[in-house]
């Protein structure tokens, strides 16, 4: 097998485990608050995560890093970009949430220019009309549908918009961590970080779970770690602009688990937007091979 077909599994891999997470995350959106399901989904994280610097023999040294503080600005944006999305989960669908965090290559376009001066073609801001345009071609028609929760969905659309937001300021910082630091030690402080301030929402009260929802818990941290294992894999393996195409086969996967395990049929609405949103992204991601490997 070549190194570029061992990338391109990795990464369709890595999105159906990431599809996984987000299924165990909805599953619990109902039934316990956002974060307690944050700490576990991180803590549970760290067990891959660990184990695989362990097996590369790069744990702790690879943990090692010159710029704390840099590290404590990703997290902190990373892990509220983690609650928001989330929180979203609890208000619309799987395919819905999913197609909102689509929205994040815009965002670091508008990003990259304020914060990291970068020169934005022309193109880049055709690819910011669009977004813009099919987030509101999503949005409209669910409102005026007289079946639709409107205060319910606009939360949740605001929510996942914020989410994307928060992913874009995440992604800025992650660029400029790359340059020096060993991604490991970017994943594994992210995931302390997260677990860290979702335990801290103990006091505010936790749900009593069963077996099951232990289970599902246990699922989104296990599946977040291993997906985050596989896509960083891959992008070492392949070309960002190779891999970058198969990004959007998540939305498959969304689609599927939705209707499948939720019985969460897409609207008109959603058809509708699709291709506006997804179109954005990829103008932004064929430009200028831009890749998502924050981990959710």
């Amino acid at each position: 097998m070549s190194q570029d077909s061992l990338a391109i599994i990795l990464r369709v891999g890595s999105g159906i485990l990431f599809a996984l997470m987000v299924a165990c995350v909805k599953a619990m959106s109902d039934a316990a608050p956002t974060g307690q399901i944050v700490f576990y989904r991180s803590a549970y994280a760290l067990i891959p995560l660990v184990g695989y610097l362990w097996i590369r023999g790069e744990f702790p040294k690879g943990l090692k890093t010159k710029y704390p503080i840099k590290h404590v600005f990703r997290c902190l944006t990373g892990c509220c970009a983690m609650f928001a999305s989330f929180a979203t989960l609890a208000y619309l669908t799987i395919a819905e949430s999913t197609m909102l965090t689509y929205l994040s290559p815009i965002f670091v376009v508008i990003f990259a220019q304020i914060f990291l001066k970068e020169v934005v073609p022309a193109v880049r801001w055709v690819a910011v009309i669009l977004g813009v345009f099919g987030t509101g071609v999503l949005v409209v028609p669910e409102l005026m549908n007289s079946r639709t929760d409107n205060e319910s969905y606009l939360i949740g659309v605001s929510l996942g918009v914020l989410a994307a937001i928060l992913t874009a300021a995440s992604i800025i910082q992650i660029r400029n961590l790359a340059k020096t630091e060993h991604p490991a030690a970017i994943a594994f402080y992210f995931a302390l970080t997260c677990a860290i301030f979702g335990l801290c929402t103990l006091p505010f009260g936790w749900a009593e779970t069963d077996f099951k929802q232990e289970i599902l818990l246990l699922g989104a941290g296990l599946f977040g770690g291993f997906a985050h294992i596989l896509v960083t894999t891959s992008f070492q393996l392949g070309e960002a602009s190779k891999l970058a195409p198969y990004e959007y086969l998540s939305l498959i996967w969304a689609v599927v688990i939705g209707v499948t395990i939720f019985g969460n049929i897409p609207s008109l609405s959603f058809y509708a937007a699709l291709p506006f949103i997804v179109g954005s992204a990829a103008i932004v991601a064929f430009k200028e091979g831009f890749r998502r490997n924050m981990p959710r």
